[in-house]
């Protein structure tokens, strides 16, 4: 038996080590730790509600607009306000915008590289290459010459000797599986998704001012350049360049995305049988599609579903039924570390009591992570994009149902196949192309809508510290593109008396409860084959396949200086 220690998970958002326990080439055990410590919730106690999400926006420079969301909707929440029509239209186009851009940046940028080796593509043939694409896709680039190209100019990085990020890749391990040309095809449309990407967020600056942290949003509504009330002509301009920014999106996603999707699963179908996690899936939903904002008309449904059973209709979600454990987190509640506390009454104190970073190992025993540990009903609950495309499955979402079927049909592989890693990598995609259709459905209704309606409620009475009542509770959800995010806030006398977040990697990645159930990333751990102990490939396949965002989930860092890479191996 040999232990593992990685630290730190790289291509990540955050500071992430993982320890696991290995027997005859087989994971036994794991151990997920967070270990970076931030104090949001602390900073926020005794504020204005209607500033909270200037502040919880910073938690995070990736996800970007999904806390500010969260937030302005706790406070709306707790003070009973509901938003006009076009502000739920533009708070849908600001969300569907950066799943689109952060689910291909985390395909190409973050996870590829789990399955593409950037060196084989040094040997490929150019020709042959573009034979390749050309068979899968229409995309015009796709040339000998072009990959030739790229090629030569992957040469040219190599032989400076200069990787950078890619100085620590595992190239030449034998769990990598495509051919030379499907590497090469892969390298160069990762080169194209770090320009593309950058086109389609100016969505983001168009309405929100800038990104990363648009800057308006707004308890009760939006403070948008985009005048409702305008003449239609006035906002023609803005408008069309959101739409012809979202037609690219759709263009890149379908012809350059999917089809290296589909391509790089054909060669990893193994995988569709592991990193299956707990089995237990949780979205709030959200991208309400009626002026209400009611649940029922939420593109992407609510609904909590248990022991993988897509085939039933998923449970209605109750977010009193959401607490979360500190046993084996470094922080103590003052009626004892064994008792789940609602974020309501969620308490944040810091209890560090672990080794010194990045050497010693994690007492598993006891307190091991800078992430608290959610459960829904008690019960360890996955977030994300597969359990966002289990829901529209299993509630009969005929796109999500028809797009789904198409792909496994294509992969040749059972419904089986979307409870792993590789189905969580898939549903990331196929989310990613629904979305686009989506957004332009949401653009053209804002289009329609400019001459009609507000951006922000206009009563004063509602703005008014004055006229609220003395204690409130709220909660706002948001679905960020890694999953469930939810916050909680209590106002007390006009200022913030508690707010807590829950978010969607302290759900999956959360360290094992007062139980000693483990969590998502944990239990999708158990059974993964790793073939060379120096270089666990297969294990950071299945944590990226989550798309970890450790910022988020600890919500000051360490000045201290660490070693950029380790990992620690005994046996």
């Amino acid at each position: 038996m040999a232990k593992i220690a990685i630290d730190p998970v790289t291509r990540i958002e955050g500071h992430l080590r993982v320890e696991v326990q290995v027997e005859n080439g087989r994971v036994v055990d794991a151990w997920s730790s967070s270990t970076m410590f931030r104090g949001m919730e602390l900073i926020l106690r005794d504020r204005d509600p209607r500033d909270a999400w200037v502040f919880t926006q910073r938690i995070c420079g990736v996800c970007t607009t999904v806390h500010a969301l969260a937030s302005v909707r706790a406070v709306e929440d707790a003070l009973q306000i509901q938003i006009p029509n076009n502000a739920r239209l533009l708070r849908n186009i600001i969300a569907a915008t950066l799943y689109i851009q952060d689910h291909v940046v985390h395909f190409y940028h973050l996870h590829a590289l789990d399955w593409v080796d950037i060196v084989s593509a040094l040997s490929a043939d150019p020709a042959k290459t573009a034979e390749l694409a050309q068979s899968i896709s229409d995309w015009p680039k796709s040339t000998a010459g072009y990959f030739k190209a790229v090629q030569e100019r992957i040469k040219r990085f190599v032989d400076s000797g200069q990787l950078g990020i890619f100085a620590n890749g595992y190239w030449g391990h034998p769990a990598y599986k495509l051919p030379a040309e499907a590497n090469l095809m892969a390298v160069a449309h990762y080169l194209e998704a770090l320009d593309w990407q950058k086109e389609l967020i100016k969505i983001h600056a168009i309405l929100g001012g800038k990104n990363p942290h648009p800057q308006t949003f707004l308890v009760g509504g939006m403070a948008s350049p985009i005048d409702p009330n305008a003449q239609k002509a006035i906002n023609a301009g803005r408008i069309a360049q959101m739409r012809s920014l979202a037609e690219e999106a759709l263009q890149f996603v379908s012809k350059v995305y999917i089809p290296d999707l589909l391509a790089i699963a054909s060669f990893y179908k193994d995988w569709g049988a592991l990193g299956g996690g707990v089995g237990n899936f949780l979205t709030y939903g959200d991208f309400p599609t009626s002026s209400d904002g009611s649940v029922d008309s939420f593109w992407a449904p609510r609904g909590v579903m248990l022991n993988k059973a897509v085939g039933s209709a998923p449970a209605v979600v109750d977010q009193q039924k959401v607490s979360e454990y500190v046993t084996h987190s470094w922080y103590t509640y003052s009626g004892g570390d064994t008792t789940g506390l609602h974020p309501w009454q969620g308490e944040t104190q810091p209890n560090y009591t672990g080794p010194k970073p990045p050497y010693d190992w994690l007492d598993t025993e006891g307190k091991y992570s800078w992430l608290k540990t959610p459960r829904y009903d008690d019960a360890p609950m996955e977030v994300g994009p597969l359990a966002r495309t289990l829901m529209a499955y299993a509630s009969g979402h005929t796109a999500t149902v028809d797009t789904v079927n198409a792909v496994l049909k294509q992969l040749g592989v059972g419904a089986e196949a979307l409870f792993s890693t590789l189905g969580r990598t898939g549903a990331r995609g196929i989310e990613t192309l629904l979305m686009c259709d989506q957004l332009l459905v949401w653009i053209d209704e804002l289009a329609d809508n400019i001459g009609r309606g507000d951006l922000a409620v206009h009563n004063n009475e509602r703005w008014n510290p004055a006229s609220w009542p003395k204690e409130a509770e709220g909660w706002g959800f948001m679905e960020a593109p890694r999953g469930a995010l939810g916050h909680w806030v209590r106002i007390k006398d006009g200022k913030i008396a508690n707010y807590q977040c829950v978010v969607p990697t302290t759900w999956n990645g959360s360290p094992r409860d007062a139980k000693g159930v483990r969590g998502p990333y944990e239990s999708a751990l158990i059974d993964t084959p790793v073939e060379n102990l120096d270089q666990p490939l297969e294990i950071l396949r299945t944590i990226h396949s989550f798309d970890p965002c450790m910022a988020c989930s600890v919500h000051l860092v360490d000045s201290r200086g660490v070693e950029i890479n380790r990992i620690q191996v005994t046996k």
